[in-house]
């Protein structure tokens, strides 16, 4: 009887965060906005989302014919993500792939319409970075991630017309990738910015982070909650102080953390963007 006991007070005293963050996301009552036809904002404070405050702006897209994606980006400078989203008269935009933070544009390979805008570069040994293992690709303004074959200059060889290299990869065929934690990038929880696709909806997710209010995410926990919307592929792009989530008539709607406050002007300036039109 006394163990029973015990057993019943251990588990009435298990934290929320331990008794399934699936259920926490999957139920959270997420505050929604109607952007246009077919894009909805979704945003939710978490008071304990794998163990800490958690903040989330997710941009659900249905995929309609109407909805057009598309890049935007400067080959040699930086521009803020609300800037390249007002200058395209976008419904939104996100932050895109990891650039040069003193001279601007792509460190990892960048082609627009047919153009090839960055190459990628290499480490110090001449090798790609463990990020550069997918590739945000956009034909006929539809958007989609494919994964690197693990053949040296994959990028080169893609026709697809519009192509960003990114990663790393959490999410493909329906699947967890494994995480190489060996690697602090992708074990620290850190602000993180997430495009996930799925057969019949795209979603440009922003993750806070650096905040006592939100604690950011692991590259295993994006895999987490890219599996819970039901992902075909999820592909984490730049992130930290360069997450920013641009939304029409409401500009940054996440909280960006390079002024260290949890509002919506630290805004960071970045290389490249993808953008959502109608």
């Amino acid at each position: 009887m006394k163990t029973y006991l015990t057993l019943l007070i251990f588990f009435f005293n298990i934290p929320a965060y331990c008794q399934t963050d699936s259920i926490i996301f999957l139920k959270a009552n997420w505050e929604t906005q109607k952007i246009a036809n077919g894009v909805k904002l979704k945003q939710h404070q978490f008071e304990q989302l794998f163990g800490r405050n958690s903040y989330l702006s997710i941009l659900e897209i249905k995929n309609r014919k109407n909805l057009k994606f598309s890049f935007d980006y400067e080959p040699h400078e930086l521009t803020l993500t609300s800037e390249f989203g007002k200058r395209n008269d976008a419904l939104a935009a996100i932050n895109g792939t990891f650039f040069d933070m003193k001279i601007g544009g792509s460190v990892v390979f960048l082609k627009v319409n047919g153009e090839v805008i960055n190459q990628t570069k290499k480490n110090k040994d001449g090798k790609r970075y463990f990020y550069e293992n997918a590739a945000v690709v956009i034909n006929n303004s539809k958007i989609g991630i494919v994964n690197w074959n693990e053949v040296d200059g994959w990028e080169q060889k893609l026709t697809d017309e519009n192509v960003m290299l990114s990663g790393p990869l959490v999410v493909y065929n329906h699947k967890e990738v494994p995480i190489d934690t060996a690697f602090s990038f992708n074990k620290t929880k850190h602000p993180r910015s997430l495009l996930i696709t799925t057969a019949s909806k795209t979603y440009l997710i922003a993750i806070d982070g650096r905040s006592e209010f939100a604690g950011g995410m692991s590259m295993s926990e994006l895999a987490k909650i890219s599996m819970w919307l039901k992902a075909d592929a999820a592909l984490n792009l730049d992130g930290g102080g360069s997450t920013g989530l641009y939304v029409k008539n409401l500009g940054i709607v996440n909280h960006p953390s390079d002024n260290k406050k949890f509002d919506h002007e630290g805004e960071r300036k970045v290389a490249n963007v993808i953008i959502l039109k109608n």
